[in-house]
């Protein structure tokens, strides 16, 4: 069986991630037993929702624990099967096989991937993966857009808040985006067509908004929180709805996390 290179998780983080909160090391993989197989991980998915697996408060799935291989997202190839369900070569979704080069399972959890001509498997962890659905059901479930409406995204020029923005503009939505740098805005506006975009680091988030959406806001999709989010509730229009996707800002305090 082959080498396998894992992070392990070896404290929980205080603050930002530091060099100390992660190990990486080398174990062999075990061998198979009757209905598992062995999938290699060829795409892995990094995002901020790591860094909360990491501490040990109450979330929507238990925290990673010490010594534990660090959680996430994968694609990956069957190398090895013992399971009729799954075969030598197919590409699956192993769930959260997390940070390692292979990930022993059952077949039954392998989930096989869906594999269209033309489209990369990146796709499966991005726009067609979990975060396209985020993007979709926070947007069209909770916010509810319509025709007219101006929506706001914060982290606009993330993997969620890009699709979101894109998906207000099909709906008709006027749609101003809040992101970390003037490279970051020109995207937003010019490759994806947000009507305006807030470089919240070079300018007033509270004045921008006051100018690129002076009827008010109807629909905040929020990855952020903190000031940012202070800025737009103060904005938002009677009957306004807010996607509470994350409030990133807050990822690394330590102690209670302050609220609007």
């Amino acid at each position: 069986m082959p080498t396998n290179r894992q992070w392990i998780l070896r404290r929980r983080p205080t603050g930002e991630i530091g060099p100390e909160d992660l190990e990486l090391i080398e174990t062999q993989t075990p061998e198979l037993k009757d209905g598992e197989v062995l999938v290699r991980t060829i795409y892995l998915s990094l995002d901020p929702t790591n860094r909360i697996w990491m501490s040990d408060q109450d979330q929507y799935l238990p925290p990673v624990e010490i010594g534990d291989v660090m959680r996430g997202g994968v694609i990956g190839v069957v190398e090895q099967s013992r399971s009729p369900d799954l075969q030598v070569g197919q590409i699956v979704n192993p769930g959260l096989g997390g940070w390692q080069d292979y990930t022993v399972l059952p077949a039954a959890m392998a989930r096989p991937s869906l594999q269209i001509p033309g489209v990369p498997l990146t796709a499966y962890m991005s726009v067609l993966g979990a975060t396209g659905l985020t993007a979709w059901f926070g947007l069209m479930d909770i916010g509810k857009p319509q025709p007219g409406e101006t929506v706001v995204v914060s982290a606009a020029a993330g993997a969620v808040g890009s699709i979101v923005g894109q998906l207000a503009k099909l709906k008709g939505c006027r749609v101003i985006g809040i992101a970390g740098s003037p490279e970051k805005c020109r995207w937003l506006t010019q490759e994806l067509g947000f009507d305006a975009a807030i470089d919240y680091r070079n300018e007033d988030v509270g004045a921008a908004l006051d100018r690129h959406a002076p009827n008010g806001i109807d629909v905040d999709f929020e990855n952020v929180g903190g000031e940012i989010m202070d800025a737009v509730l103060a904005r938002m229009n009677n009957f306004g709805r807010v996607a509470l996707c994350g409030m990133i800002s807050t990822y690394n305090i330590d102690g209670p996390i302050p609220g609007p």
